[in-house]
């Protein structure tokens, strides 16, 4: 078998949902589990925090799918909406909350036979410009959707462009044109992310959403997860398959972009970019083998890629390699590669086997 897997500590997560909830405290949480709960397996996730969750965040009728087939109570909320009229009465008999983020959605929602009336979380653009209404045609539906017999409650929503950057002016004017719309009778809010979970308790409203800090990674580009107090959640580990001894002035991997500037000892890990793991990481990058850093160098292959164990004499074929986790922070290495967090955690591919445990 290939030596390489992403074990998933379930305990981390439910401690970390436990830090969002701590955080706001009397506040519900919709615990975000879309695109696969963030590369970690939404059936586990889902069912780790089955008991713990307030409700579920997806991005479409199939994760919807997924997540009402692995619990039949919780509030489902879906983040995007209704993509065609068609999906409202499937929404209706999974019985989801949905999000109405424009004119089109709106005007197919009061056209719609529903079984049941739905849940409805008006999205309110305060500032993102990516989904949603401006604030007047927002009043103008909230006036329209109040009495309609497809609704049950009425909500509103928003979404945070900055509040990962601590004192952005545009966190400040989203809140205050959410607050804004605070006259209008809505039955339940939500506007805090995982940032503003930590950062921001002014905007904690009914629900908070707790996406990346679920999954042990920051949403800070200066404060760690561990700072944070989130525990990490994903070890993606692999190992060295080959060692070989590189002369000063030899290159190593495709383009020979990296060149020896001493004799050097080479090994070649079991991961590559079809697993994941970032080809545009570049040399220095860094990877653990037996409790000590060692640099990613040459390019990353499809399957492979090349340290540097020059500072690591002992080091043997079959050692275990930590690309990312306990002892390498997954945010360390994406912002080495130029990234962020999510987009690791959601990039590992499915040919990678998962490996869950109760930590």
């Amino acid at each position: 078998m290939r030596p390489l897997v992403a074990t998933i500590d379930l305990t981390a997560i439910r401690d970390n949902y436990a830090l969002a909830k701590r955080c706001a405290p009397g506040r519900q949480a919709f615990a975000v589990v879309k695109a696969n709960a963030y590369g970690h397996g939404v059936r586990e996730v889902v069912t780790a925090l089955h008991d713990e969750a307030d409700g579920f965040a997806v991005a479409s009728l199939e994760e919807a799918a997924a997540v009402r087939a692995l619990h039949a109570e919780a509030r489902i909320l879906l983040l995007e909406g209704c993509f065609e009229a068609a999906e409202y009465p499937l929404a209706a008999q999974m019985k989801l909350d949905v999000v109405v983020q424009g004119e089109q959605q709106a005007q197919q929602l009061v056209s719609a036979a529903l079984a049941q009336p739905l849940n409805v979380w008006l999205k309110f653009d305060s500032g993102m410009h990516r989904l949603g209404f401006e604030a007047p045609a927002l009043r103008d539906w909230h006036a329209r959707l109040a009495g309609a017999q497809q609704v049950a409650e009425l909500n509103l929503i928003s979404h945070f462009a900055c509040a990962d950057e601590q004192g952005h002016s545009l966190t400040e004017a989203q809140l205050e044109g959410f607050l804004d719309l605070l006259d209008l009778d809505f039955d339940q809010r939500t506007l805090a992310n995982s940032a503003a979970i930590l950062m921001i308790p002014a905007a904690h409203m009914d629900w908070v959403r707790p996406g990346i800090m679920l999954y042990g990674a920051s949403p800070f580009a200066d404060r760690s997860a561990a700072d944070l107090g989130l525990k990490p959640v994903m070890r993606l580990n692999a190992a060295l398959i080959a060692i070989r001894d590189v002369a000063a002035g030899e290159s190593v991997g495709y383009g020979a972009t990296w060149v020896a500037e001493r004799d050097a000892r080479i090994g070649t890990v079991s991961c590559g970019y079809a697993d994941g793991y970032p080809r545009h990481a570049p040399s220095g990058t860094p990877v653990v083998i037996n409790g000590q850093r060692v640099p990613l160098v040459g390019r990353v292959s499809m399957d492979m890629l090349a340290v540097d164990l020059t500072n690591l004499p002992d080091a043997r074929v079959g050692d275990a390699v930590e690309l990312w986790g306990e002892q390498l922070p997954v945010d360390e290495v994406a912002q080495a590669a130029g990234t962020i967090g999510y987009e690791l955690l959601t990039q590992v591919t499915a040919r990678v086997p998962r490996r869950y445990y109760n930590g």
